[in-house]
């Protein structure tokens, strides 16, 4: 939080208005022109920078204030103000965020060339530090000394934002400033130019690793290179030795990124020494957030270096997600990179689509901070190969979670907690009998195999974790990561896969943890998918017909599955047929009919089970409409369904029925019927109703009210009911 002060000052930041900020920025200006800096100037340049940062105004007329500040950068004599400098660099990094072309060509030389000289060329002396008083003060106390490394020896070649003293002078602290914005200031400014510079990668002292190796083989001819070359050659030089001693390593490792991904013949004298910083880190995991780097690296420079990557990977795909899941940042910082090198990813390490076990369980884990990052990752991740594993995995995700909360339980805390009661998913989780349950939601990467059997028995062992908000949580994103799944995969997949899927949703419905309002949402997902499964590829039906059957005929289905029910007998009564597949045999037919139609008789003649609901009156509508569709294509079959639809209205003319309490529900269902047994009446009317051929279905002329169609159907309504 900010002080009383700080948010003071912000305040007055933000509500400063145009007018204000022009006069402000007038006089700064003036002040510039200046040949010495006050502090009045120094504490200008300060409002600046926050104002920039405060607020949104259009940052206009920045060049010339740029041209100003570039100009007393580079006309500052040794002898003026220790403090004149140093607020500059601060300030200009903040306007090039907000308006990086406000500075000409000859502006970013001039920056360029100031950086080289500040970054190799700092002064080694201490700077002269205030005196602390006491017996030994004197002038001899006061002489200042070399700068020294971080262990206390002395530097002996050039000054970097490791070095330590009493005191430093003003080009060290430039040496630093420069550091902290020499990435931004490559990735703004720096094009990739490798005519001028010139690069010995054949001497044996600049491929050893050695940092002192590296250093004496600078060449003495740089300096006539152009400044934004010479800045890239000088680079590495200022970075290995951060490097050697593993302090500043993000940023140095980030910055010799940038410069060799700008000059890929640097790649050679550089990646000796990040291979051996990985080599040093590798194994602990509290430098994650260095390894990162390193494995940016490693993909933008490893084939070209010719370097074996699988170690790297191993590390970002394997252990990192196992072990460190629940890390935050190191999970935003994952993502990140999988997000920004997402096509060199899948196209140079399959690693990564094998990995998503792994990578799910930062999903898992922390489901609302990471799911926007997972909506772009998932497409990439759904193949042929991995389509039906991940289907169940993305299904799996709140057992996961709950899993994930076990695994850290079972690592801190007893089995059972004094004065309270041992969670039974806990110690299910620690006895060998469940072991291999969890251990497969845990695996590392797929190919294991796409589920397990006892699905239903790990279900029951988490039934308590289903109110755990962290699992609710995990929950409620699967719906969304569904819709993109299915999206994806009709892309992807031929139609032997599409037709495993069916199955794969039929078997599912029943087999999902027990979070009403998740499970809820995944029929309504599933349902939506298997229309357009369907409807994309009409032979599906044929090639599942065994197992869609099987569904549609349980009647227990029209109670506990019946957004997925219905859907599925609209499926069966919309394209089992020869119009959509030739295979659709009349034997096929009938054996549909018939199971629909023992449903429908059982649902109608009796009330629903104890402690189950009416079943909708949809559900009802669309076992009658399925029905009539089939015997339009097997006329055997229309005097069965006309006897039914008959009975329907004898039956509601004595009151109320036990499987419908709504009056305008049951008249809803009676008018259906009768309209389905007046097309009956006439089989040939009826077929090219109920299922027009695509060229009169699209652009649907039953529903145009400027063609005859709608005043047939009325005109063969009234000659039926007459009758």
């Amino acid at each position: 939080m900010y002080s009383h002060g700080s948010e003071s000052l912000i305040k007055q930041a933000r509500e400063i208005q145009e007018s204000e900020l022009q006069k402000f920025y007038s006089r700064l200006v003036k002040q510039l022109h200046g040949r010495e800096f006050g502090h009045e100037t120094i504490d200008s340049l300060q409002r600046l920078h926050l104002i920039l940062s405060a607020t949104k105004y259009t940052r206009t007329d920045l060049s010339s204030f740029c041209a100003q500040l570039l100009r007393s950068l580079d006309s500052r004599s040794p002898e003026g103000p220790a403090h004149s400098v140093l607020h500059t660099l601060p300030i200009l990094n903040t306007i090039l965020s907000h308006s990086p072309d406000c500075l000409t060509e000859d502006h970013v030389t001039l920056v360029s060339k100031k950086l080289v000289d500040w970054l190799r060329y700092a002064s080694t002396q201490q700077g002269g530090g205030t005196s602390s008083g006491g017996f030994f003060t004197g002038p001899r106390s006061r002489q200042p000394g070399p700068i020294a490394e971080l262990d206390g020896t002395v530097s002996g070649d050039f000054f970097t934002v490791l070095c330590v003293g009493q005191g430093f002078t003003e080009d060290q602290w430039m040496n630093v400033y420069s550091f902290s914005m020499l990435r931004h200031w490559l990735l703004t400014y720096h094009t990739v130019s490798n005519g001028n510079t010139t690069v010995d990668t054949d001497d044996r002292s600049e491929v050893d690793g050695s940092v002192v190796s590296v250093v004496s083989a600078t060449s003495s001819s740089s300096r006539l290179l152009p400044p934004k070359e010479r800045l890239r050659e000088k680079l590495p030089l200022t970075l290995l030795s951060p490097l050697s001693l593993c302090q500043c390593l993000v940023e140095a490792v980030c910055i010799l990124d940038s410069v060799c991904v700008e000059d890929a013949s640097l790649v050679f004298k550089a990646f000796p020494c990040v291979k051996g910083l990985y080599g040093r880190l590798s194994s602990d995991l509290s430098f994650a957030r260095v390894l990162l780097p390193i494995a940016q690296f490693y993909l933008n420079h490893g084939e070209m270096a010719a370097v074996d990557c699988e170690c790297v990977w191993k590390l970002v795909f394997g252990r990192f997600p196992a072990e460190l899941f629940s890390d935050a940042f190191l999970a935003h910082e994952l993502l990140r990179f999988l997000r920004l090198n997402l096509a060199t990813l899948q196209l140079r390490v399959p690693q990564y689509t094998r990995s998503f076990p792994n990578l799910l369980k930062f999903l898992a884990w922390d489901s609302p901070a990471v799911v926007d990052d997972f909506v772009d990752l998932l497409p990439s991740l759904v193949t042929a190969g991995t389509a039906v594993e991940l289907l169940h995995s993305l299904l799996d995700l709140p057992c996961l979670s709950a899993t994930l909360v076990l695994q850290l339980r079972s690592t801190y805390f007893p089995i059972a907690e004094p004065g309270g009661r041992g969670l039974l998913s806990l110690e299910a989780f620690r006895s060998p009998t469940y072991r291999g349950l969890f251990l497969f939601l845990l695996r590392g990467e797929a190919g294991s195999g796409d589920t397990i059997d006892r699905l239903s028995t790990l279900h029951q062992l988490l039934a308590e974790a289903s109110d755990w908000p962290r699992v609710i949580q995990c929950a409620q994103t699967v719906p969304v990561l569904l819709h993109i799944y299915f999206n994806t995969v009709v892309t992807v997949a031929d139609e032997k896969l599409l037709a495993h899927l069916i199955s794969v949703l039929l078997e599912r419905s029943s087999l999902l943890l027990n979070i009403p309002k998740y499970v809820k949402e995944i029929h309504r997902v599933f349902s939506c998918h298997l229309l357009r499964l369907c409807k994309l590829r009409p032979s599906l039906v044929v090639d599942q017909s065994h197992e869609l059957l099987e569904f549609a005929g349980t009647t227990a289905n029209v109670y506990s599955k019946e957004e997925i029910f219905t859907h599925v007998v609209w499926v069966l009564g919309e394209y089992l047929s020869v119009s959509c597949d030739s295979r659709c045999s009349v034997a096929l037919i009938t054996s549909c009919f018939e199971a629909l139609e023992a449903v429908l008789f059982e649902v109608t003649s009796s009330a629903p089970p104890s402690g189950e609901a009416r079943p909708a009156p949809r559900v009802i509508t669309s076992l009658m409409s399925a029905l009539a569709k089939l015997a339009s294509r097997s006329h055997d079959l229309i005097p069965r369904v006309s006897l039914f639809l008959s009975k329907l209205r004898t039956v509601t003319r004595g009151g109320s029925v036990p499987w419908c309490s709504n009056e305008e529900d049951l008249v809803a269902i009676v008018t259906r019927g009768e309209e389905l047994w007046s097309l009956l009446k006439a089989p040939s009317v009826a077929q090219s109703v109920l299922t027009p051929p695509p060229h009169v279905n699209t652009p649907q002329w039953h529903r145009d009210t400027n063609v005859a169609m709608p005043l047939r159907l009325r005109a063969l309504t009234s000659l039926t009911h007459a009758n």
